[in-house]
C-alpha cells in the first residue's frame, strides 16, 4: 500500500525552483535546490530560506493556559512575558521525550480576551502531540486549535536575515530579541514572526496564510534569498549540535542524557510529568550521555554506525555528516557517562572497519552572528 504524501502550499514554487522532492515525515519536501553545500554556505555567510510548513502549529487559548501547560513540560513557562518563547520538551512519566517543542507566549488575545500561545511541534509527532496535550488541558478549560495545514511556516536564516526581511515588515525587526516574537503585518497581511530557528544562525520564522506565504517566498527569492532544502537544514543544525527528534532524542532518552538539563527549571518549577523519574536519574547519576564526536580523518560516521571502545560496542551514532563549515566529519552519539569526557578516544565502525574519533565540545560551530538572549 502506497502512502499518499502531503504537500505544503509552497510545493509548486519549490518544484518551479528545481527543488529535488523527497518523502519526509509524511510530506513531500525539497531536500535541496542548488546543492546542499551552496545552501549551507548561504545561511552561514548571507541568508537562505526554508519551507518548514510541515511542522505542527497549535494555537492554545484559555484563562488557565500557562497553568495547564506547566504539568506537560519541565520548563517554568510562568517566567515568560508576552512576546517571549521557551524551547522545551513534552515528557512521559518515565522522563522520556515525547517531542521537543517551542512555546510562544502571545499574551491576551484581543478577540477572545483570553491568554493565548503558539506551540510548534515536529511534523512526525504532530498527531500524537495533539492527542497528548488535548487530554491534559481539557480539565483546565484550555482549547487547542490545530493550524498545521492552514498556515505556511517559512524560516529566513543567516546574518543578513533581518536586512532582507525588514522591507516587507511594518514593525522594526531590530526590536525583536532572540527568542522574541511579534504579531505584525507583512505586505499588509497578518503575520507572526519569531526570532528563532534551527540553523545556529540569527534569523526568523514566519507564519502566514498560504497565499501570503507563496507571495513572500517569491518576493524573497527575487530579493536574492537562496531557497534551501532539508539537506542544508540538517548539516546546519548538526554543526550547531541541535537535536533531531527521532534520531538524537526520543521516548527512550531523557533531557538529562541528551544534554538538555538546562530546560529543567528545578527550583522554580512545581510538579510536571516525568519529574520523579528525572529526580531519581539525577540522584543515581546519568548512565549515558549524548556527546559530540569528531572523526580523526574524513570518514563520515552516519546514523546507526556502532561506536566502540577497546573493540567493544558502547553506543551508536545518532547523527553524522561532513561539516561544510569546518571541513571535518562530525557526529553525535550516546555513550556511557564514563566515556563522555572531552578528549576521550573512541572508534566508529564504518562498513566493517574501525576509524578513530574523539569526544569534543558541543556545539561544533558557534556562529559569530547569532544573537544572545
Amino acid at each position: 500500500m502506497t502512502m499518499t504524501l502531503s504537500r505544503t502550499p509552497l510545493y509548486n514554487v519549490s518544484v518551479e525552483l528545481n527543488g529535488r522532492m523527497v518523502p519526509f515525515a509524511g510530506w513531500e519536501m525539497a531536500v535541496q535546490f542548488t546543492g546542499i553545500n551552496r545552501e549551507h554556505e548561504a545561511v552561514r555567510q548571507t541568508v537562505g530560506m526554508f519551507d518548514i510548513s510541515h511542522m505542527g502549529k497549535f494555537i492554545l487559548r484559555g484563562e488557565h493556559l500557562i497553568e495547564a501547560l506547566q504539568s506537560l513540560v519541565p520548563s517554568d513557562l510562568s517566567r515568560l512575558q508576552p512576546g517571549e518563547a521557551q524551547y522545551s520538551a513534552l515528557l512521559n512519566v518515565q522522563g522520556g521525550i515525547l517531542d521537543d517543542i517551542i512555546f510562544y507566549n502571545q499574551g491576551i488575545d484581543p478577540i477572545t480576551n483570553q491568554p493565548q500561545g503558539l506551540m510548534i511541534v515536529n511534523a512526525a509527532t504532530r498527531s500524537r502531540d495533539k492527542a497528548w496535550i488535548s487530554a491534559h488541558i481539557e480539565d483546565h478549560g484550555v482549547t487547542l486549535e490545530d493550524l498545521s495545514r492552514d498556515q505556511v511556516l517559512l524560516a529566513v536564516q543567516g546574518p543578513q536575515a533581518e536586512a532582507v526581511l525588514q522591507p516587507f515588515v511594518n514593525d522594526n525587526l531590530s526590536d525583536v530579541k532572540f527568542f522574541g516574537h511579534i504579531t505584525t503585518t507583512i505586505l499588509g497581511q497578518p503575520a507572526f514572526i519569531a526570532r528563532t530557528g534551527y540553523t545556529g544562525e540569527d534569523g526568523f520564522e514566519i507564519m502566514v496564510d498560504p497565499a501570503m506565504g507563496v507571495e513572500l517566498w517569491q518576493n524573497l527569492a527575487t530579493a536574492g534569498v537562496m531557497p534551501c532544502g532539508l539537506g542544508a537544514r540538517d548539516t546546519l543544525r548538526l554543526e550547531a549540535a541541535m537535536a533531531l527528534y527521532g534520531q538524537d532524542i526520543d521516548l527512550t532518552t531523557t533531557p538529562l542524557e541528551a544534554g538538555l538539563g538546562w530546560i529543567i527549571h528545578w527550583e522554580t518549577k512545581g510538579k510536571f510529568i516525568g519529574r520523579r523519574a528525572l529526580e531519581q536519574q539525577k540522584t543515581a547519576g546519568v548512565k549515558q550521555k549524548l556527546v559530540g564526536l569528531e572523526m580523526q580523518g574524513r570518514y563520515i560516521a552516519r546514523h546507526g554506525y556502532p561506536v566502540l571502545c577497546n573493540g567493544e560496542k558502547v553506543g551508536e551514532i545518532t547523527s553524522g555528516t561532513l561539516s561544510p563549515t569546518l571541513g571535518k566529519a562530525i557526529s553525535m552519539a550516546y555513550v556511557p557517562t564514563k566515556l563522555s569526557k572531552i578528549g576521550q578516544s573512541l572508534d566508529v565502525e564504518i562498513r566493517g572497519k574501525t576509524y578513530p574519533a574523539v569526544v569534543v565540545k558541543r556545539p561544533f560551530y558557534r556562529s559569530p552572528h547569532r544573537l544572545k538572549k
